[in-house]
């Protein structure tokens, strides 16, 4: 049996419906369904129970008889960025994953987790070195937080923990998402609505679309879950980037050229996000690849044609 928490939002799916693709369906989703239009995440796919968050850890950590998982895929958080409740925060994001953590450790299950390339702020070096964090928000310091406390554990853990740094996921599964959905998203949806999409003005030094973040496509990032799922003797922190930063001009364009109509308008940079705003990120995949991950990862083009195609399916 395998869990998957926050298996009911965007990249837990994507896990699940790739755990479905190798044939795996003894799956437990766990997640908090208070927004009740995510269960459309799961209803495609194959699990075999689900539990609300706190329900679940209530029982693993209680007296009531739960059957020992094969590995834990911990993807669930509170993931808005403009969050600024630390408290809640904390409580939801780091307090939960170290109670997680602890009841993996203890019982020898492989444990998965979603960190964050948030971590690294305004940084210029994409490199998991813990001298390179730099958190901007609530958000980016609980991963930071809890990155910190499971490299304390690394050493004296007897079974496999992985902890993934991903950077701008896109893909399907991310509609309930809202304003924290993916530029794709967003854009596929301003061109079909109105035919322009409309992008930040110039930040940072960066001219107008051309800060450039790295874009990596949600089926490449579940991708990488099920190598370490399959390696079991692989654990530590490790960026979930494509190595390759691109353009907001790059995903405008490829959903342009996907519709074949619209164009591109530039509006004011937000004052409230200055200072709090990633112009540039790219990850540092050498760690990643001294693991022994090798498949390529999808560019924009690719990525989100794909993406696009699938979106106009459903």
């Amino acid at each position: 049996m395998i869990v998957v928490t926050g298996g009911a939002g965007f990249i837990g799916s994507n896990i699940v419906a790739a755990l479905n693709a190798k044939g795996h369906d003894d799956i437990v989703v766990v997640d908090d369904l208070s927004d009740g239009t995510k269960f459309i995440n799961i209803a495609d796919l194959n699990i075999v129970d689900y539990f609300d968050k706190d329900d679940f850890l209530a029982m693993i950590e209680g007296d009531e008889k739960f059957i020992r998982p094969t590995a834990i895929f911990h993807q669930g958080a509170c993931s808005d960025t403009t969050e600024w409740d630390g408290r809640f925060m904390l409580r939801n994001n780091f307090s939960y994953s170290k109670r997680l953590l602890s009841y993996c450790l203890e019982r020898k299950v492989p444990f998965y987790y979603a960190s964050s390339a948030s971590i690294y702020g305004d940084g210029t070096v994409f490199h998991e070195d813990p001298g390179n964090s730099k958190p901007l928000n609530p958000y980016a310091y609980s991963k930071h937080l809890f990155d910190h406390y499971v490299r304390r554990c690394l050493p004296d853990a007897k079974s496999q923990v992985c902890g993934f740094r991903y950077f701008n996921v896109y893909g399907p599964r991310e509609q309930h998402k809202g304003k924290m959905a993916s530029v794709a998203f967003h854009f596929d949806r301003q061109i079909r609505d109105a035919g322009v999409a409309r992008l930040f003005e110039g930040s940072d030094g960066y001219a107008n679309g051309e800060q450039r973040r790295d874009f990596i496509y949600v089926a490449d990032v579940a991708a990488v879950n099920m190598w370490f799922y399959e390696n079991p003797g692989v654990s530590g922190i490790f960026n979930l980037g494509t190595g390759k930063s691109q353009t907001f001009n790059d995903i405008a364009n490829t959903v342009i050229k996907f519709h074949g109509k619209g164009k591109i308008e530039y509006i004011p940079f937000p004052g409230e996000l200055r200072g709090r705003y990633q112009s540039f990120t790219e990850a540092d995949t050498s760690e990643l690849r001294a693991a022994g991950y090798e498949a390529p990862f999808r560019g924009v083009e690719e990525g989100v044609m794909d993406y696009l195609g699938w979106l106009h399916r459903q």
